[in-house]
């Protein structure tokens, strides 16, 4: 099995409002991506300067179906709003 996990930094502006709607197309992605086993979102409520703002934990059977994911167009327009309302990203992807 694959987990990817990915952390998001979102910009001030606006940021409660972008994280609810991220949160919300992320969770909707467990309804178009068939690829995807599992979706976890996670919100942030330490608020510490070491934090990030939202978290999500997916997994997948194999490689390939993280890269069909990767590339499936209800995640690139999920990808395409997180650019945009995001300072940064990190991401770890490992196998179970």
């Amino acid at each position: 099995m694959i987990v990817h996990i990915v952390m998001f930094k979102f910009n001030e502006t606006n940021k409660q409002a972008h994280i609810d709607k991220a949160t919300q197309m992320l969770s909707d992605l467990a309804h178009s991506v068939p690829t995807l086993n599992s979706i976890e979102i996670g919100k942030d409520f330490s608020n510490q300067e070491r934090s990030m703002d939202l978290v999500i934990t997916t997994t997948f059977d194999t490689q390939e179906a993280l890269n069909a994911y990767a590339i499936h167009p209800a995640h690139l327009k999920v990808v395409e709003f997180i650019k945009a309302t995001t300072e940064y990203s990190k991401v770890v992807d490992y196998e179970r």
